[in-house]
C-alpha cells in the first residue's frame, strides 16, 4: 500500500508556478467525429454480431480468479438495502428491479450505464443483509447473462462498460460466485473470459477520454486476475498508458474538461490499483504519475465546501462523493491553481474560492456535455456557493432543458446578442465559436488578477470578449471588468445588446438597489455581499441550479445589461462582502 504525496502545489512537474501569460487554442481536428470515422465505428460495431467475432471470443474460461481485489470505494448502505427491497437508484432516478432486464433502456443514459456497469454491486456489498444482497446480485447477473452472456449486443458489450464491469465483477466476486449452481458459476466466469477477449480487440477503438481509460483498465484487470494473463497484462499496460497520454493533459486535466469525468477517471485508476494490490504488485509508475496529477487537477475545480464546481455538463459534486474517491486514490496533493493545458484558473483567498473557465470548450467526441462557458466563473464564501453556473446538462432527462444548460446564458459570464459564444449544433456537438483564449495572470501581496479574452463573437459580431477578475488577498472583494473590443474585419452595425449574468447559489437571497446599479445578496448563513455595476443596468431574474442529486432548484440571477456600439463597450462591477 503506497501513497503519493506532494505537499507543495504543483503544475504536473512538482512546481507551483503561475505563468504570466499564455494562449490556449482550440486544437485543429477537434470536434465531433468525422462522417468517415462514424461510419467506420458503425461497421466495427456491426462486426460484433458476426460469427467471426464470436469465434474470436471462444476459448477456455477460468475455474477461479487469481485474487479478489478490495473495492476501494465504499458503497451506500441505504441504496444497498433498497436493492435488496427491489429498487435500483441512481441520481434522482428510481426503477423497480423487475424492470431491470438489461434488454432495453429503462431510464436516462446515465441510469442505464450505471445498471450495465454493475457499479451498484458496491452498494449491495454495503447492505446489512448479506444473504439478501447475494441473492439480488445473482438474480441481476443471471438476467444480464440471459440477454448478453452468449450474444454480443451493442449496449451490453460497449467496451467502456465491459471495462467497468470487469472491475466490479472481480472486486465483488464473492457476491456473484458464492452460488452452489455450478452452471451459473461457469457462465459468469465464461462471460468474464469472453469480455476480456472482446476488450482486447475493442479498447483502442473506444472514444478518447474516460471511456477509453475504462476499457483499458478492464484489459489490465483481466490480465492481472485471470490465470495465464501475463501477456494480456503487458499489452494492457501499454494500451492504458497510450489512453492516458491522449486523454489526460500534462496538467492532469481530462480531455472533456468535465469534473465528473475527472473524478471518474481517478476512481477507475484507484480500482485498478486495487487489482494490483490483490496480486501484491505496484501500479506502474507512469500510471501513478498520471493519477497524482489528475488528483491535483480535480482539486483545482473544488469550491469552499470541498465539492466540485459545475462545468461541461457536470452538476456540482458533493463533498462525500469527492472525499470517497480521493481516499480511494491514496494520493495527497494540493489544488492546481492554473491548469495550463485544460484551462481552469483557481484563486483561493482566505474564505473565498473562485474557479474560472479560461480555455476554449472541449470539442472531442467524448465531450458529450460540452458547454459554451468560456470566461465564466464560480465563487464561494466559505462553505456557501455565492456565484454558480446552472450546470447539470447530463443529469436532466429533458433534451430542451439540457441544451439550455449548456448555453452561454446558463453560465456566469457575458452573453452578446443572446448568442452562444460557441455554437451548439442540433446533433449535440459544438460548432464554430471560441477558437483561442489569451490569458495573463499576476499574483501580488494585494491579491490575484486574471485577464482573459476570447474570440467567440469576433466572426459573427466583430467583438472580442475581454474579462478581468481581481480578488483581494483577504477574499472580501472581487472586482471585474467585461469589455467588448472591436476585432476582425466584420464591424457591428448599430448597437448590439449584451448582458453579464451572475447566477446565484441555492438559497442566496437578492434584492436590487433602487438606482438599478446594484444589488444586495444574503447567504443562508447570513453573510451579506454588495454588488455594484457601472456602465450597465442591473436587474434580477429567475434562474435554476442543478443540485448534486440532479434535482432542479429554482434560484435567482443578477443581470447587468447594456449595448455595444461599433467602438465597443465596457462595464465594471464589484462584489464586496460587508464586514
Amino acid at each position: 500500500m503506497s501513497e503519493s504525496r506532494a505537499d507543495e502545489p504543483n503544475d504536473g512537474q512538482g512546481r507551483d508556478t503561475i505563468d504570466a501569460g499564455h494562449r490556449m487554442v482550440r486544437a485543429a481536428g477537434e470536434g465531433s467525429a468525422s462522417l468517415g470515422q462514424r461510419v467506420a465505428d458503425y461497421f466495427d460495431r456491426l462486426t460484433w454480431r458476426t460469427p467471426i467475432h464470436d469465434m474470436r471470443l471462444k476459448g477456455r474460461y477460468p475455474r477461479k480468479l487469481l485474487a479478489v481485489p478490495a473495492d476501494p470505494v465504499a458503497g451506500d448502505a441505504e441504496r444497498g438495502e433498497a436493492l435488496t427491497a427491489g429498487w435500483l437508484a441512481w441520481g434522482n432516478e428510481f426503477r423497480a428491479l423487475d424492470e431491470v432486464t438489461f434488454a432495453s433502456s429503462i431510464g436516462s443514459v446515465a441510469f442505464d450505464d450505471h445498471a450495465q456497469s454493475f457499479a451498484w454491486l458496491r452498494d449491495l456489498w454495503a447492505a446489512p443483509d448479506r444473504a439478501a444482497a447475494t441473492r439480488t446480485a445473482e438474480v441481476l447477473t443471471q438476467r444480464w447473462l440471459a440477454v448478453n452472456g452468449e450474444r454480443v449486443t451493442e449496449r451490453g458489450w460497449r467496451p467502456d462498460l465491459w471495462g467497468r464491469r470487469m472491475l466490479m465483477w472481480t472486486a465483488h466476486a464473492p457476491l456473484l460466485l458464492s452460488s452452489t449452481d455450478l452452471i451459473y458459476r461457469s457462465s459468469v466466469l465464461s462471460a468474464i473470459a469472453r469480455g476480456a477477449r472482446h476488450l482486447d480487440r475493442t479498447a483502442d477503438k473506444t472514444p478518447v477520454g474516460v471511456r477509453r481509460i475504462a476499457a483499458w483498465c478492464g484489459v489490465v484487470a483481466a490480465g492481472l486476475l485471470i490465470p495465464g494473463g501475463d501477456p494480456r497484462r503487458a499489452i494492457g499496460e501499454a494500451g492504458l498508458e497510450r489512453a492516458l497520454s491522449v486523454s489526460i493533459g500534462s496538467d492532469g486535466g481530462i480531455a472533456s474538461r468535465s469534473p465528473r469525468d475527472q473524478l471518474d477517471a481517478i476512481e477507475l485508476l484507484a480500482c485498478l490499483r486495487a487489482a494490483y494490490d490483490a496480486r501484491r504488485l505496484d501500479l506502474p509508475e507512469p500510471v501513478m504519475q498520471v493519477l497524482a496529477r489528475s488528483v491535483s487537477a480535480l482539486l483545482g475545480t473544488m469550491m469552499g465546501d470541498a465539492g466540485l464546481s459545475s462545468w461541461q455538463g457536470a452538476g456540482p459534486i458533493g463533498y462525500d462523493e469527492v472525499q470517497a474517491v480521493l481516499a480511494a486514490s491514496r494520493v495527497v496533493r494540493r489544488p492546481l491553481r492554473q491548469a495550463s493545458d485544460r484551462g481552469y484558473q483557481r484563486i483561493a483567498a482566505a474564505r473565498s474560492v473562485l474557479v474560472m473557465d479560461a480555455a476554449p470548450p472541449p470539442t472531442s467526441p467524448s465531450a458529450a456535455g460540452a458547454c459554451a462557458s468560456t470566461l465564466a466563473f464560480e465563487l464561494s464564501d466559505g462553505e456557501e456557493r455565492l456565484i454558480v453556473n446552472c450546470g447539470g446538462a447530463l443529469a436532466v432527462a429533458d433534451a430542451g432543458l439540457a441544451a439550455g444548460l449548456r448555453s452561454t446564458a446558463a453560465h456566469s459570464t457575458l452573453v452578446l446578442a443572446d448568442t452562444n459564444s460557441t455554437a451548439l449544433l442540433p446533433d449535440g456537438s459544438l460548432g464554430r465559436g471560441v477558437g483561442a483564449v489569451d490569458l495573463s495572470r499576476q499574483e501580488s501581496d494585494a491579491g490575484s488578477r486574471i485577464e482573459a479574452r476570447h474570440d467567440g463573437y469576433a466572426r459573427r459580431f466583430g467583438f472580442r470578449h475581454h474579462r478581468t477578475l481581481t480578488m483581494t488577498v483577504d477574499g472580501l472583494e472581487l472586482r471585474g471588468e467585461d469589455s467588448l473590443l472591436p476585432a476582425g474585419k466584420r464591424q457591428a452595425r448599430g448597437a448590439v445588446p449584451f448582458v453579464a449574468r451572475f447566477h446565484l447559489g441555492m438559497g442566496v437571497e437578492v434584492s436590487a438597489s433602487p438606482d438599478a446599479q446594484g444589488a444586495t445578496l444574503t447567504t443562508p448563513q447570513g453573510a451579506v455581499w454588495h454588488f455594484r455595476a457601472a456602465g450597465a443596468t442591473v436587474m434580477i431574474e429567475d434562474s435554476v441550479w442543478i443540485d448534486p442529486a440532479g434535482e432542479i432548484v429554482p434560484t435567482k440571477q443578477i443581470v447587468a445589461g447594456g449595448s455595444a456600439d461599433p467602438g465597443g463597450a465596457t462595464i465594471s462591477w464589484v462584489f464586496k462582502r460587508a464586514r
